[in-house]
C-alpha cells in the first residue's frame, strides 16, 4: 500500500521513447484524418459537428488531467490542467488574427475550415520544435528561466496598453511577403488545391498563402505561450500534450466564438494578468534555482515559490472573471446603445 501511494505522487515524468512515439502517433492519425475528410468534404461546419467534435477534444483532456492524478498525483495533474487552460485561453487570443487573415485573403466559407486545419498542423510542428528547444535550454541553462519570466511581463504590458483593435488589419510577415513575392500565384481558389498547372506553368493558389499565414502567425503567438507553460511544469510531455489539445480543438472553437469573440472586450486585459502572473512565478523560480553569481554571489535565493494549486486556481479565477466581466460590459453596451464609460 505505501509504494502505490508513493508511486502515485510522483512529481516527475520519466517516459520511455514508444510512450513520446504513441502519442505523437496518435496526434498525427487524428489530425491526418480530420484534413483527409475536410479536404474531400470542404463545407462549413454544423453547429452539432462543431459541439460533438470540441466536446470529444475537450473530454479527451479531462481524461488525460484524470488518469495522470491516478497515476502520477495532483502536481502533474494540477500542473496539466493549469497549462491546459493556459494555452487554450492563449490560443483564443489567436483567433482574433486568424480571422482577419480569412478577411485579408477572401477565404470562401466552405474553404475555411481547411485552411484552418492544415494550418493548424503547421502550428502543431513548428510548436513542437519550440517544446523541444525550451526543454533543452531548461536542462542546460537554469538561467533562462529570467529571460522567460521578463520576456513574459514584457508581453503582459504590452498586451494591456495596446490591447486589440476592431479596425486593425492583418499585415503579412516578412516570411509572408517573401513567399507571395518569389512564388507565382492565380488570383482565385480552387477547391482546396494548393498548386494547380495553368498554360503549362505550375502556380500556387491562395489556400497556400492562408495556411502558411495561419501556421507562421500561431509560430509568433508561441513566443509567450511556450514559455507560460513552461512557468507552469517543467515536464515537457505535459507541454506538448497541453498544446496538442489545446490546438486541436482550436477550429471548432473559431466558428462556434465567432461572434462571441467580439463580446470579449476585456480578453487583452485579463491575458495580461495572466501573463505577467506566470511572468512573476518565473522570476521566483528562477531566483530559488540561482545560480548566476552576480546574483546573491551564486547562491539561491531564499524566496516563497507559487505551487501549482495556488496557480491553477489563479488562473481559473481570472479566466472566469475575465469572461464574465467582458459579457456583462457587452450585455450593457448593448442595452444602452454603445459603450458605456465607467463611473
Amino acid at each position: 500500500m505505501t509504494s502505490l501511494f508513493v508511486a502515485a505522487n510522483e512529481t516527475q515524468l520519466n517516459l520511455p521513447t514508444w510512450a513520446w512515439l504513441l502519442t505523437i502517433g496518435i496526434a498525427s492519425a487524428v489530425l491526418l484524418f480530420d484534413v483527409y475528410w475536410i479536404a474531400r468534404n470542404p463545407h462549413r461546419p454544423s453547429n452539432r459537428e462543431l459541439w460533438v467534435a470540441l466536446s470529444a477534444y475537450i473530454g479527451a483532456a479531462v481524461l488525460f488531467g484524470v488518469a495522470l492524478l491516478v497515476w502520477k498525483g495532483p502536481k502533474l495533474s494540477g500542473e496539466f490542467f493549469a497549462g491546459w487552460l493556459t494555452e487554450y485561453s492563449l490560443s483564443v487570443d489567436n483567433l482574433f488574427i486568424f480571422l482577419l487573415i480569412m478577411a485579408r485573403f477572401a477565404v470562401p466559407e466552405r474553404l475555411q475550415q481547411f485552411a484552418l486545419m492544415v494550418g493548424i498542423v503547421i502550428a502543431i510542428v513548428l510548436r513542437g520544435i519550440f517544446i523541444w528547444l525550451g526543454a533543452t535550454a531548461i536542462n542546460n541553462f537554469s538561467w533562462v528561466f529570467y529571460i522567460f519570466g521578463a520576456f513574459l511581463i514584457y508581453t503582459a504590458v504590452k498586451l494591456a496598453t495596446e490591447g486589440e483593435s476592431d479596425d486593425e488589419e492583418y499585415e503579412d510577415n516578412r516570411l509572408m511577403k517573401a513567399i507571395e513575392s518569389k512564388v507565382p500565384s492565380t488570383p482565385d481558389y480552387e477547391g482546396t488545391k494548393l498548386f494547380i498547372k495553368k498554360a503549362g506553368r505550375r502556380m500556387a493558389t491562395p489556400m497556400l498563402f492562408v495556411i502558411l499565414a495561419l501556421g507562421t502567425t500561431d509560430l509568433l503567438f508561441a513566443l509567450d505561450s511556450i514559455p507560460a507553460i513552461y512557468g507552469l511544469t517543467k515536464e515537457p510531455y505535459i507541454v506538448l500534450v497541453a498544446n496538442l489539445f489545446a490546438l486541436m480543438g482550436l477550429r471548432q472553437l473559431f466558428f462556434l466564438l465567432g461572434g462571441l469573440l467580439q463580446k470579449l472586450v476585456y480578453l487583452s486585459i485579463g491575458l495580461a494578468v495572466l501573463l505577467a502572473f506566470i511572468g512573476v512565478k518565473l522570476l521566483l523560480h528562477a531566483l530559488h534555482e540561482n545560480e548566476l553569481p552576480f546574483i546573491n554571489g551564486g547562491e539561491h535565493v531564499k524566496v516563497p515559490e507559487i505551487p501549482i494549486a495556488v496557480s491553477l486556481g489563479a488562473i481559473v479565477v481570472i479566466l472566469g472573471v475575465t469572461t464574465i466581466a467582458s459579457l456583462w460590459k457587452s450585455r450593457r453596451d448593448a442595452k444602452f446603445g454603445g459603450p458605456q464609460d465607467a463611473i
